[in-house]
């Protein structure tokens, strides 16, 4: 059977990414954002790639409007077998310098879309005692870096909140699974589009990755939900790591590298559009696609990944190896 997917932020970014790989397996995707320019060439993508594309426009703050849009996929494509929520806005800034308002509102995209989202999957879901819910979540769920508070936080929340629900779900012994994919720094078109406030254009923490590794990451957990999350990239297994046991240490170390590290060094345009409140691709038309604008400097491939998705296969390897050895030394002395 063809699988319905639903993706939040799918206008661009890792969400344009992941839909592109769902198209390419035949499924009909359900394709969720703002910025309709984004939301057609993500269609465009979808088709040329074999699946079946259903735009709809909506802003995921808006539980109502996510609620309509959830019937809306289910009516038109079919029941949904996997939903998958990466939609976020951020604001690159010191704290004392947002705004009540920006920071609101930045919470409600980055938090609460993945909350309504859910929500409307799991209403249906639970009542078919099936489907999937992947969290598209990041380092920094676990890990807060300056100038990120309201993202750092959002993912922090998100982290927090499917633990819990994951809980729940494993109590009513549902079938129903939700995981979450931790990504590294990504080459997505936000670090042009985000409200900066910083003197110098955002960057994305180096060692950076193409959105196609995230966007594989998020297939393949989508196969595989019952594992509770899944780390993409050396970087984030480093840092996560780091944070478990030296957090005091990284904590200085952010303060004293964590401002130049997420700047390029080359003046911000003032012009650049600022998605907060409206899409990127809204008056001009824009469609700013997957990447963003660090091509040269990104990673196509991601070795840990590869470990990651064939960890019971090296164990039990690393298991069958040392019992062969163990044999073996066991057959020599008793030789002896």
């Amino acid at each position: 059977m063809t699988q319905v997917v639903v993706i939040t932020g799918a206008s661009g970014g890792i969400g344009r990414a992941v839909a592109r790989e769902f198209g390419s397996r035949g499924a009909r995707v359900a394709l969720l954002a703002r910025g309709e320019t984004g939301l057609q060439g993500a269609a465009e993508d979808v088709r040329n790639r074999g699946g079946q594309a259903l735009v709809i426009p909506v802003d995921v703050s808006d539980a109502d409007a996510v609620e309509a849009a959830a019937q809306r996929v289910e009516d038109e494509l079919g029941e949904i077998d996997v939903w998958i929520n990466v939609a976020f806005t951020a604001v690159f800034s010191r704290f004392w310098h947002v705004s009540p308002a920006e920071y609101k509102h930045a919470t409600e995209v980055s938090y609460l879309g993945y909350v309504y989202g859910t929500m409307s999957a799991l209403k249906r879901m639970m009542a078919r005692d099936r489907g999937t819910i992947v969290q598209v979540g990041s380092a920094l769920a676990y890990r807060g870096i300056p100038l990120q508070t309201a993202y750092c936080g959002s993912k922090h929340a998100i982290q927090g909140f499917n633990e819990s629900l994951r809980c729940e779900l494993l109590h009513e012994k549902s079938n129903v699974h939700t995981t979450m994919v931790q990504m590294p720094a990504v080459n997505t078109p936000q670090f042009s589009w985000v409200l900066s406030r910083l003197p110098d254009h955002a960057q994305p923490v180096p060692p950076i990755y193409q959105p196609e590794v995230a966007a594989r990451a998020v297939v393949y957990a989508a196969d595989h939900p019952r594992r509770r999350e899944y780390w993409v990239g050396a970087s984030t297994v480093g840092t996560l790591l780091g944070d478990k046991f030296f957090p005091g240490l990284l904590d200085r170390y952010l303060g004293w590298k964590g401002f130049s590290s997420q700047q390029t060094g080359q003046p911000r345009d003032p012009d650049q559009p600022v998605n907060l409140w409206e899409p990127a691709d809204g008056p001009d038309g824009r469609d700013f696609g997957a990447h963003g604008v660090f091509d040269d400097r990104s990673q196509s491939t991601a070795p840990q990944l590869w470990f990651s998705h064939h960890h019971k296969t090296l164990i039990a390897g690393g298991l069958a190896l040392v019992a062969g050895v163990g044999t073996a030394v066991a057959r020599k002395l008793a030789s002896r």
